[in-house]
This record gives structure tokens, C-alpha cells and sequence, in this order.
């Protein structure tokens, strides 16, 4: 399921709006991203059994057009612990960003999260299209399902709704805010709402990044088939991330 928790720099790498001062920048633009996490947390819920991940990817943009690709990978534990096979998440995606006014910034696009040999009854495999908005440092951004979601059986057109904002405090230090619903069609019970709050510090060699992230999920529905804890519950994320 992908990203976010790794940080929220890495995240507004994929999804932040698209820079009204982009005829500084070249036309052709290539990026990439590393980084370790100490638990991947993805809409509210553990990827890796509240544990850590390696994390990475790399990004295309094309000034002039606003038009991007890229790649992200992480390292997970859910896909292994439901019955099935895999370590791995890799997320493909290519978008549009641009601005409609100044300071008012649009970004559509479409990811496929893919889990290599997940092996599950229901694949994990999920492709999602979104559109987000955002004015200044709040953003709204809504996300809908052309397959099924998750593994999650008869799941498709199940939709995610993330609004937030990232505010910039101090030089180098970012107020990362979110709330989030996850609607998952015909199966309601899995439908649930998370919450973060947060810090980015960029210390110019690395950015650091923590935050507090809790779900209302089902502690019943959310439970690692591992071990039985709940991988929605209140804890405290750290990540240290690079870009370059």
C-alpha cells in the first residue's frame, strides 16, 4: 500500500504542487529519493507489522508541461503474514501537475501499487487514479480505485479521501497535518479514518522526519495475522530520508 509514512518530504515529492517558479528549473528533471523508516505506515495501517522498511524511488518531471513518472519501492511484511508470498511493494505512477492561480495548484495522475509473488486469493495488486488540489500549504486530494483494493474481495470504486497541510514554521522545519477516510466498498467493516500529526526538519545533508499516527479501525479487522497486534494503533514514527 504505499508511502507516506516514510515522510512527508518523500510525499510531497509524488504529490506536492507544481512550482509557479518552474522557469528556474530545467525542462527535464530527474530526482531521486532514499530512505529508512521505523515503521511504513500507509493510510494509518502498518505495512511491516510495526516494524521498519527500506525505502526509495526515483522521478521524471518535465517543467514545461507539468507532466511526470516514477518509481517507489518498499520494503513490507503484509502480503507474507495474509498467506501469501513477497517482501516488496513497487509503486508506478505518472501524473500532470500544474497550477489553475497563483498560490492554487492542481496534480492528477494515476499509481499502481504491485506486489511482486503476493500469491493471495484476491490479488494485492491495486490501481488507483486521484486528483488533488491544493492552496498554499493545504492540499485535498481524493483517490479512487479502478481495481480491487488491497486484496479486499469485490473492492473496486472504494475511494480515499486525504485532506492536510504542510506548514512551514520555522526555516526548515514543516507542520505536517493530516486526516484521512478510507472507504472500502462491500466491505465495510475495513472502512476507517487515520489521522497524523507531525515534523520535517531538512538538515541540508538528510531530512528527518517524525510524527504521531492513529487510526479508528477495527482492531479485530486490522489485527497481523502474524502475531495478533493491531496495525492501525497510536504510535510514533521517525524516518530519515534523502533527496538527490
Amino acid at each position: 500500500m504505499k508511502k507516506i509514512i516514510m515522510a512527508a518530504a518523500i510525499s510531497t515529492v509524488f504529490f506536492a504542487g507544481y512550482a509557479s517558479a518552474e522557469d528556474t528549473k530545467p525542462e527535464h528533471e530527474v530526482s531521486y529519493n532514499a530512505a529508512v523508516t521505523s515503521d511504513y505506515r500507509y493510510r494509518g495501517i502498518s505495512q511491516t507489522r510495526l516494524q521498519a522498511a527500506l525505502q526509495g524511488g526515483a522521478d521524471y518531471t518535465h517543467n514545461r508541461s507539468g507532466f511526470y513518472v516514477g518509481a517507489w519501492a518498499s520494503t513490507i511484511k503484509w502480503t507474507k503474514d495474509a498467506g501469501g508470498g513477497g517482501d516488496v511493494e513497487i509503486d508506478l505512477y505518472a501524473g500532470k501537475r500544474g497550477e489553475i492561480a497563483k498560490d492554487f495548484n492542481y496534480d492528477v495522475g494515476v499509481l499502481s501499487y504491485v506486489y511482486p509473488s503476493n500469491g493471495l486469493a484476491v490479488s494485492a495488486n491495486t490501481t488507483e487514479i486521484y486528483g488533488q488540489v491544493s492552496y498554499g500549504p493545504a492540499y485535498a486530494k481524493y483517490s479512487h480505485s479502478v481495481t480491487n483494493l488491497f486484496g479486499f474481495a469485490d473492492s473496486k470504486n472504494s475511494g480515499y479521501l486525504d485532506l492536510g497541510a504542510n506548514v512551514e514554521i520555522s526555516s526548515g522545519l514543516t507542520l505536517n497535518l493530516h486526516a484521512g477516510r478510507q472507504q472500502v466498498k462491500n466491505n465495510g467493516a475495513f472502512s476507517y479514518t487515520d489521522w497524523k500529526l507531525g515534523l520535517t526538519k531538512d538538515f541540508g545533508i538528510v531530512t528527518g522526519a517524525v510524527a504521531v499516527i492513529g487510526t479508528n479501525a477495527g482492531e479485530v479487522a486490522y489485527a497481523s495475522p502474524a502475531n495478533g497486534k493491531f496495525l492501525g494503533k497510536t504510535a510514533l514514527v521517525v524516518s530519515v530520508s534523502k533527496t538527490f
